[in-house]
């Protein structure tokens, strides 16, 4: 007997988290007796062997945020009831889903944390917005959905907000963590330093942190100079992009380290900005668990982070990294400080490697296809 599955996102983008980890769910449910229908909005075309998955385009016109998440949950809960799936595994905040992926965390947790940083004015507009309304009550509607047979987080820390904020069996909520390919992200990307760092007006000598990723104001960017401004000795190197950088240039400029910070925008292949730095400076507001930590610590680079980051669940503090709170630069200033020391920072960086070693794309596949076959195989039964 065939089983249909449905896989559900939004939106497609080449280096989203997201979209690997549907990558590799295709290659644990890519069986000839399964069929697997993705419902989005826009995908890329799928490359290789997959004869036995379809693209069902599910794109409702929309004006706002509010009314594309909206019309979209709402066109995704018609497909699902004529498309007559099986099993239909969703990375959006969508009721009546049997598997959700909480890849973007809980978003009344985001809200908390951003609190932090917002006006009065700020808060009391992120309480009253009908969007972050609709955002929470759908979460809420989606974990508390008795069809809900399944819920994969890729943190501890994400597993224990939403069993904070929802009346959930905790049996249903299992943590997976995403993979790195060590061999893809390794201490050998070192080769790329003494050249990308002349590049950049680096010499060989100066300790470099490195912070990546897009939304800066999360990814704590004003804190990560706040801190760098008091650390003389530091460089601080930022890949990526945000809508308003004219801020940050502003904040650095005032605080007199702008000579010691380069923006570098958005690059194509990161691994060589992993080369060249001596750590990951990530101090995030909010963030379930970035990929950025894995491949920087399978580079071989120590990592400051946050304890709102669930990438704690593998830093050893003071053996692979530093866990500080998100705004007290003064405590990352300090984890900075001693990360300038080039042999402490390579101690800590080969422990770093060491803890990520397990951390493979077939361990990711292992446990997915557990889950899978096991909810499979409850399906079946139903349906015999």
């Amino acid at each position: 007997m065939r089983t249909h599955i449905a896989i559900v996102r939004q939106s497609y983008r080449d280096d989203g988290g997201a979209e690997r980890f549907v990558s590799r769910l295709l290659s644990v449910i890519g069986t000839p007796d399964i069929d697997v229908t993705l419902i989005t909005r826009r995908w890329q075309e799928l490359t290789g062997n997959h004869d036995h998955v379809s693209v069902l385009n599910c794109n409702p016109g929309y004006v706002g945020r509010l009314t594309r998440e909206w019309r979209f949950s709402t066109a995704v809960q018609q497909a699902i009831k004529e498309g007559h799936f099986d099993l239909v595994q969703t990375n959006e905040r969508i009721p009546g889903c049997h598997i959700y992926r909480a890849g973007d965390g809980v978003h009344r947790e985001w809200l908390s944390q951003k609190a932090r940083t917002q006006s009065l004015l700020g808060r009391i507009h992120s309480l009253i917005s009908p969007y972050h309304i609709y955002l929470k009550w759908a979460e809420k509607k989606l974990f508390e959905d008795s069809r809900l047979n399944a819920v994969i987080c890729n943190s501890k820390m994400v597993k224990d907000e939403i069993l904070k904020h929802f009346r959930i069996d905790h049996r249903k909520i299992h943590v997976i963590y995403n993979s790195v390919d060590g061999d893809e992200f390794h201490p050998r990307v070192r080769m790329h330093r003494s050249a990308l760092r002349q590049e950049l007006g680096l010499s060989e000598s100066e300790p470099v942190f490195l912070l990546v990723g897009s939304g800066f104001e999360r990814k704590g960017l004003a804190t990560a100079i706040k801190a760098a401004a008091v650390v003389p000795d530091a460089r601080l190197v930022v890949v990526g992009n945000a809508k308003r950088n004219t801020s940050y240039l502003s904040l650095a400029r005032r605080l007199g380290c702008l000579d010691r910070i380069r923006f570098a925008g958005v690059v194509k292949d990161v691994r060589p900005w992993y080369g060249m730095a001596d750590a990951l400076l990530l101090p995030t507001l909010y963030d379930p668990f970035p990929n950025v930590v894995l491949e920087a610590m399978s580079c071989g680079l120590p990592v400051i982070t946050t304890t709102h980051c669930g990438g704690i669940d593998i830093i050893e503090p003071s053996q692979s990294g530093y866990i500080c709170d998100a705004l007290d630069d003064g405590a990352i200033a300090d984890s900075m400080r001693k990360l300038t020391d080039p042999v402490h920072a390579s101690a800590m960086g080969a422990a770093a490697r060491k803890a990520v070693e397990l951390m493979s794309p077939a361990r990711m596949k292992n446990e997915l296809t557990r889950l899978y076959m096991g909810l499979m195989e409850s399906t079946d039964e139903k349906k015999s």
